[in-house]
């Protein structure tokens, strides 16, 4: 597990944490790394979900999938991030989402209740994990409360130029791209991919914005 230290310690979760004692955790939680093709699933709704997922390469999807197979995406989780937090810490609580491998990864499992027990003293590097996790589902929080922002606006128009604007702002610039492709981001927002498409197209006449694929500029509406 060596190896892959120094991409945990630029991770939230191990912020702060020594080398030798992110070694020593990662030996505690009976951490375990797996690889997955493009298209599997990590997991599916309904499973049992004992560990968090640190996403060392690749991309995954956190879907959620209704009875006649209209597909939500919560999120997308890159290199460096982790999923599954909530549902690793409520032991017996199964999953309410799927995980979708979007390219090649590689993923690191870890076992928290290992060391997140009650009643054991915490070392100092121990300490700092449970800060950093109760920042990370923190974070977490704040994610899906965009989300809920995103799904609350009115109409198509409103949904991207608010999710637009986060992105602008999350990168501090105009020009970025973003992690989905057309049909993803009308997953992502709700919305269907034709009518999503149609209104880039009026957005971009209008003025409002600028785009080549994955690629975005936002524009004054000067």
């Amino acid at each position: 597990m060596e190896k892959y230290v120094q991409v945990l310690q630029k991770t939230a979760l191990f912020q702060d944490i020594e080398p030798g004692d992110i070694v020593q955790m990662l030996r505690d939680m009976g951490s375990h790394r797996h690889s997955y093709e493009k298209g599997s699933f990590v997991f599916y709704a309904g499973d049992e979900v004992n560990s968090i997922g640190i996403v060392l390469s690749g991309t995954v999807h956190i879907v959620q999938e209704d009875y006649w197979g209209n597909r939500n995406i919560l999120t997308a989780v890159s290199a460096g991030e982790m999923f599954a937090e909530a549902f690793a810490c409520l032991r017996g609580v199964r999953s309410a989402v799927d995980v979708v491998v979007m390219e090649k990864c590689e993923i690191l499992f870890i076992d928290i209740n290992r060391i997140l027990q009650a009643g054991v003293a915490f070392t100092k590097a121990q300490e700092a994990f449970a800060a950093n996790l109760l920042g990370v589902l923190a974070g977490k929080n704040m994610i899906l409360t965009k989300k809920i922002r995103y799904m609350s606006q009115r109409s198509t128009r409103k949904k991207l130029m608010v999710y637009l604007s986060d992105e602008a702002k999350k990168r501090g610039k105009d020009t970025f791209s973003i992690n989905f492709n057309r049909q993803q981001l009308a997953d992502f927002l709700s919305v269907d991919r034709s009518a999503m498409s149609a209104e880039l197209s009026r957005m971009k006449r209008d003025g409002l914005i600028d785009y080549n694929r994955e690629w975005f500029t936002l524009l004054s509406e000067e």
